[in-house]
């Protein structure tokens, strides 16, 4: 009897290499589990610091878009003020027509917004792939000019800042261009004179 029950307990018996050899297929189940979850790791990690460029690169953009938006907000306060202060000067059938132009300005609509942005987006695109400045003057009658692929509100808006900076920039050129064209007439008119 005592024989038998020894052998019946010897197979739940291990012995030193078995538990060796489990033990060493744990550690490296253990060791592949903690190299998966450090490969993610890092790639969280990555992903975290290119979120955060994101978030810098998108908030300078939103902050360039506030400042712009403060600036052309002082432009109409001054340019309104301009006009009322100049309306007087006019005739009274003058002044009901600029009242009427300035009320119909000040009614824009957001669908007639993004046409506008758009429009002015896709000059400047192009004039960008050109490389010539942004054309003053309306083309001639039939001409039209090449449609660019269309423009996503968004960047539409993050295009709006350059847009607007480079409209000023060339209406102060044209401006000047203007004066020294005249100036030269002056000058032509008294060497006549």
């Amino acid at each position: 009897q005592l024989f038998a029950s020894s052998q019946s307990t010897q197979p739940l018996k291990f012995t030193t290499s078995d538990s060796c050899d489990r033990i060493k297929d744990e550690f490296q189940f253990l060791q592949a589990q903690y190299h998966s979850l450090k490969l993610e790791c890092d790639k969280l990690a990555s992903e975290k610091s290119e979120m955060q460029r994101h978030y810098i690169m998108y908030y300078e953009m939103s902050y360039g878009l506030n400042m712009e938006m403060h600036k052309q907000a002082e432009i109409v306060k001054r340019l309104n003020g301009i006009c009322a202060q100049v309306l007087p000067y006019l005739s009274q059938e003058h002044q009901q027509q600029v009242l009427g132009a300035i009320d119909r300005a000040k009614q824009v609509t957001p669908p007639e917004m993004n046409s506008i942005i758009r429009q002015q987006l896709q000059v400047h695109q192009l004039s960008q792939l050109q490389g010539l400045a942004l054309p003053m003057t309306p083309l001639p009658l039939g001409l039209t000019p090449p449609t660019l692929p269309a423009v996503t509100s968004s960047s539409g808006l993050l295009s709006l800042s350059s847009i607007l900076a480079s409209h000023a920039h060339l209406a102060k050129e044209d401006r000047s261009s203007r004066d020294g064209a005249e100036g030269h007439r002056e000058d032509d008119a008294d060497k006549s004179n």
